[in-house]
């Protein structure tokens, strides 16, 4: 890796700065600044916002991405919709979605690539076309950018809030009422496998939705709407009132049988503007067949069908049902 120099012209931000001197999408530029690979006046500048001043030195390493080779896939990913610009995809329980150092099995990703999709290059080569993720337990929508453009707009979508899923989820005992719980999620310090409501963690907000209490047992069928993208918030949020996902057993979830043998949790229904053309859209992602037969033994099907009908969900969701739904 080579350092190379910049002096600045005028007093401006660095983002900006680097961007008009370097090209480069706004992601890769506030990547290089957060990572330490930026320096103004011999330090290093961590902040996008720090501005320069006429005549300083700035300072910027372009890092070489390490090569990874994509393992071979032998599953399918269900195909929801796919155009020019976006691939909507139903992610299997199970499956990760990209590479890092402790995944050993293949990924979303590995299958995108031996599928010959074309994928934004954005987030680095581990993680091409990923806006956002799913947890590797939870099955669902998950839209892929097929270019670095329809990438940038989708990432600003999921920071404005035009852009978000709605997850249906079998929960041990019934909520009290529907609300919205808020918490600050960080890594649990004593488990460093789960998450926890810690103070100083960054900020999360979940909205429950009662849908149907089970006439068999405890269990209850809730959506959940997610204002912030934390990992296992739902789980989390859970679990700070006491509820845990059917199948759950990280979070607390005590099995009763040994039938289930996933997380009930599941991204029914995604919601974004398109890239390109800036129509609303709404993706419903089919319940995977062993979930749905889980549904089915607790609740009526014809019951359970008119609870699912995504206006009927979004209805309780006033303003996104007036924007998907009218």
């Amino acid at each position: 890796m080579k350092k190379e120099s910049l002096t600045a012209d005028k007093k401006e931000r660095l983002d900006k700065f680097l961007h008009r001197h370097i090209g480069g999408s706004r992601n890769q530029i506030e990547h290089l600044i957060k990572k330490g690979f930026v320096e103004a006046s011999g330090k290093p500048v961590t902040k996008a916002g720090y501005k320069v001043s006429p005549g300083e030195t700035v300072l910027y390493t372009i890092p070489e991405e390490p090569t990874y080779e994509a393992q071979a896939v032998d599953f399918d990913v269900p195909v929801i919709y796919e155009d020019d610009d976006i691939l909507v995809v139903n992610k299997p329980s199970g499956l990760v979605v990209h590479p890092a150092p402790s995944v050993k099995e293949p990924t979303l990703v590995d299958w995108l690539k031996a599928k010959g999709v074309n994928l934004s290059t954005i987030s680095g080569e581990e993680r091409h076309g990923i806006v956002h993720r799913l947890d590797k337990e939870t099955s669902g929508a998950m839209v892929v950018a097929k270019n670095n453009e329809a990438h940038e707009r989708l990432s600003r979508q999921l920071q404005d809030k035009s852009m978000g899923r709605y997850y249906l989820a079998l929960i041990d005992y019934p909520l009290k009422d529907s609300g919205i719980v808020e918490g600050p999620i960080a890594r649990n310090p004593a488990n460093r496998l789960k998450m926890g409501i810690v103070s100083g963690g960054k900020p999360a907000k979940t909205a429950f939705q009662k849908l149907l209490e089970s006439p068999k047992n405890s269990f209850e069928l809730i959506a959940a709407k997610l204002y912030t993208g934390r990992t296992h918030q739902i789980r989390v949020h859970l679990s700070s009132i006491g509820r845990h996902i059917v199948g759950d057993n990280l979070y607390g979830f005590k099995s009763r049988s040994g039938t289930i043998d996933r997380i009930l949790l599941h991204a029914y229904i995604l919601y974004l503007d398109h890239p390109k053309t800036g129509h609303a859209m709404q993706f419903l992602a089919p319940i995977p067949t062993g979930m749905r037969s889980t549904l089915e033994s607790y609740f009526e099907k014809e019951i359970l069908n008119e609870v699912l009908d995504p206006c009927a969900l979004l209805r309780h969701f006033d303003r996104d049902y007036e924007r998907l739904c009218t």
